[in-house]
């Protein structure tokens, strides 16, 4: 590594970590956000769509929350109300949602992909918005394409509304030209400014072309194909990538790329199927690397020997403990996820310490009482849990602020730890 400082810990050599570990599986009362919440970065992404909710007020008022109020520029995203006519079957659902689609497309006509986006209002009503999607798609094509997907918290929970989204794009992407040469696809929502670094990154090992999912435009989906090599950018894309693989795509195994050791590994997954050299290697990524540790330094002092507790939320949970235990030496009481997924999480397990508690899915009550117990010094959870929490007086970190944040990458690096020293920081200011 050319003398950079990439892990503070060993590294596991043994093949320990937490890769047989036991996991507790917890089945009870749910304290989440829904999958709708995953069009505010969505639609910030795919720059030409627009998602059109089929639910509620109160769904209408959970994403304007917690999209801001956005005054300066119209958003890409809104509802169709279900009122009481809807619900009492007074009026036709279907022939209201053409109405209300129809003038969405006529007001915005820069829209290119429509994505009908299901909630529980419209589940219960058992509106089928699939056909409607058919439907809609052949009164509006070729001008708009509509795809349908499920961001019900009956269904999704909180970033599984992204995996669903992608899920219902990877049937639309086109096939890759059979003699195409091999090909990387990136998949999951990126900030605009990663994705530009992890291009230059790619172009600069000679790794390529690297196409990502979702594309910045509903008229540049990525080919897919036997030749297509993909990368998870995000853990919590399990359909997506089912459906990859179903056509035909590899995906490269590796952690997630988040602080100096996840990113690394993620890039040489990548160099290693384009049979990059080592000090190629090295020469490309040390720049980053340095700055990636200078960065770090900044809040290893503040973090190191800080003990951390994971409510389940957001699904980076692990590669998040496996980045603050290795790269800033904080002690992990407790890492919880909604969702784990051993196939897609096995280098990052490996890599946590081991001994580390783990815990799937939620029982509130019971994960309060052993986070009481604990007596963390930091705890990441949902809105709905930090708040109490921090009436109680124990230190809370937002999970949400993770996913909306740009994390991803060596030059944020120092941004992901300080998300974590800052209400550290706080707590100390509040005390003095």
């Amino acid at each position: 590594m050319s003398g950079v400082a990439v892990v503070r810990r060993d590294s596991n050599a043994s093949g320990e970590g937490c890769t047989d570990a036991p996991v507790l599986r917890e089945r009870g009362q749910r304290e989440v956000f829904c999958g709708l919440t995953g069009i505010i970065w969505l639609h910030r992404k795919i720059q030409d769509a627009f998602f059109l909710v089929v639910g509620s007020r109160t769904c209408a008022h959970l994403i304007q929350s917690a999209a801001g109020v956005m005054i300066f520029a119209e958003p890409r995203f809104g509802t169709a109300i279900i009122e009481e006519r809807d619900l009492a079957g007074m009026a036709d659902a279907n022939d209201e949602l053409d109405r209300v689609v129809g003038q969405l497309l006529a007001r915005r006509p820069d829209i290119r992909l429509l994505f009908l986006v299901g909630s529980c209002p419209s589940e219960v009503i058992k509106l089928d918005l699939s056909r409607a999607a058919q439907r809609l798609s052949r009164d509006h094509m070729p001008d708009v394409r509509i795809l349908n997907y499920s961001g019900s918290g009956i269904e999704t929970t909180f970033t599984q509304g992204e995996d669903a989204c992608l899920a219902s794009l990877v049937p639309e992407l086109p096939a890759e030209e059979a003699e195409a040469p091999p090909s990387l696809l990136v998949v999951g929502t990126l900030a605009d400014v990663v994705e530009d670094q992890f291009t230059r990154l790619f172009d600069a090992l000679g790794v390529g072309p690297v196409r990502f999912l979702p594309s910045r435009r509903a008229d540049a989906l990525p080919p897919v194909g036997p030749n297509t090599r993909y990368l998870l950018a995000q853990p919590f894309l399990a359909e997506t990538a089912r459906l990859l693989e179903s056509r035909g795509a590899t995906r490269l195994p590796a952690p997630f790329p988040l602080g100096i050791e996840g990113t690394t590994a993620w890039l040489r997954a990548a160099a290693d199927a384009w049979s990059v050299s080592a000090e190629a290697f090295d020469a490309v990524t040390e720049p980053a690397r340095r700055r990636a540790a200078q960065a770090l330094s900044h809040h290893r002092e503040r973090l190191a020997g800080q003990s951390i507790f994971f409510f389940p939320d957001s699904q980076l949970e692990i590669p998040l403990a496996r980045f603050l235990s290795r790269e800033l030496d904080m002690t992990l009481l407790e890492v919880g996820t909604p969702y784990l997924h051993r196939q897609h999480l096995a280098e990052e397990l490996a890599m946590l310490p081991a001994g580390t508690t783990l815990s799937e899915g939620q029982h509130v009550d019971r994960q309060l009482d052993r986070c009481r117990a604990a007596a963390p010094d930091l705890v990441v959870a949902g809105l709905g849990l930090a708040n109490p929490l921090e009436a109680e007086g124990i230190t809370t970190k937002w999970s949400i602020e993770l996913v909306f944040t740009p994390i991803q990458g060596y030059e944020q690096a120092g941004d992901l730890a300080e998300l974590f020293a800052r209400p550290l920081n706080r707590r100390t200011r509040l005390r003095v």
